[in-house]
C-alpha cells in the first residue's frame, strides 16, 4: 500500500542568495525617498521657477530649469503624476522592501501592477511630451532629463520581468 504524498511548497531562497532583490532594496528605498522630496513640490504647487535658499525648492529649481519644463510648470494632469508619485508610491515601495526582505511572494501582483502603470505614465506619457510635445514642455537637457527619468522607467521594467512568474522569491531572477 503506498501513501499519498502532498506536495511541499516552493521554499524562498535566502534574500544573499537574490542579488537582483538586494539591488531593488537599494534602488526602492532611494525612489521612496527621491519621490516624496522632488515630487511633493509640484504637486503642492509650489513656485520654483527660481534659485531658492530652501534646499527642496532649490533642487528642483537646478533640475528643471534647463532639463524639464513640463516639472517646472505643470499643467493638472502632471500634477496628478507628482501627486501619486509623492503620495501614493511610497506606501508601494515600503511594502515591497518589506516583502524582498521577508520573502511575501503576494507582492507579484501588485508589483507588476506598479511596474506596468509607472513605466507607461513616465515612459509614454511625460517622455512623449518632453521630447514630442508641445514646444514649451520639450526638454532643453536630453542628457540630463534621461539621467534622473530614465531609471523611473527602467527599474519598473526590470521589477516586471523580475516578476513575471509566481513565486518570485523561490529563484533567483
Amino acid at each position: 500500500m503506498t501513501t499519498p504524498t502532498t506536495p511541499t511548497k516552493p521554499v524562498n531562497l535566502p534574500l544573499r542568495e537574490r542579488p537582483i532583490d538586494i539591488f531593488f532594496l537599494v534602488i526602492f528605498a532611494l525612489f521612496t525617498i527621491t519621490s516624496m522630496i522632488s515630487d511633493m513640490v509640484p504637486t503642492l504647487g509650489v513656485d520654483f521657477s527660481d534659485p531658492s535658499s530652501n534646499f527642496f525648492v532649490n533642487s528642483n529649481w537646478w533640475y528643471a530649469h534647463d532639463a524639464d519644463p513640463l516639472f517646472m510648470h505643470p499643467p493638472v494632469w502632471m500634477r496628478i503624476v507628482t501627486g501619486l508619485s509623492a503620495f501614493v508610491y511610497p506606501f508601494f515601495y515600503v511594502l515591497l522592501i518589506a516583502s524582498i526582505l521577508r520573502g511575501w511572494n503576494w507582492i507579484q501582483l501588485p508589483s507588476v501592477i506598479y511596474a506596468t502603470m509607472i513605466a507607461s505614465i513616465t515612459g509614454i506619457i511625460v517622455f512623449g511630451v518632453e521630447f514630442f510635445g508641445e514646444p514649451e514642455f520639450i526638454t532643453h537637457n536630453a542628457t540630463k532629463f534621461l539621467v534622473f527619468n530614465l531609471p523611473y522607467v527602467l527599474i519598473p521594467i526590470l521589477l516586471l520581468i523580475r516578476m513575471r512568474k509566481p513565486l518570485p522569491f523561490t529563484r533567483k531572477f
